[in-house]
């Protein structure tokens, strides 16, 4: 059982809504994901970084992958928010997409009420421990 912050659960299950962070993990739509990922509304996928000195725009591109739209990446940055490098900021402006960093609990947060509101949102989180 995965101690940690229950979320609400703002949408069906046909999309990739977090219900649980923490422990160094994420329940997301049912399925426990160790370690980082990258979530979209229709997928959640692992995301190779353990550290966000490791963060590049490589190391996204998954989640552009195959023909996803994002208008909004959160990025849950761990326990506390880090800047964002500015060349990945501008390669993802130059994209169209908005990108904000908080930490973890936050961006899983704002990631459910952006997905509840309909937008194109997708998330990169680094866990928690």
């Amino acid at each position: 059982m995965i101690d940690d912050k229950t979320l609400p659960t703002p949408r069906p299950e046909e999309v990739q809504v977090i219900q649980t962070y923490g422990d160094g993990r994420f329940r997301i739509s049912n399925v426990v994901h160790d370690g980082a990922v990258l979530v979209t509304p229709k997928a959640t996928l692992n995301w190779p970084i353990g550290a966000w000195s490791q963060l590049s725009f490589a190391s996204l591109a998954s989640l552009f992958a195959e023909g996803r739209r994002c208008e909004i990446l959160l990025f849950g940055a761990g326990a506390r928010p880090w800047p964002l490098p500015t060349d990945l900021r501008h390669e993802l402006r130059n994209m169209g997409v908005i990108a904000d960093v908080m930490d973890t609990g936050a961006a899983c947060r704002t990631y459910n009420v952006l997905l509840a509101e309909n937008r194109l949102v997708s998330a990169a989180l680094l866990p928690i421990a």
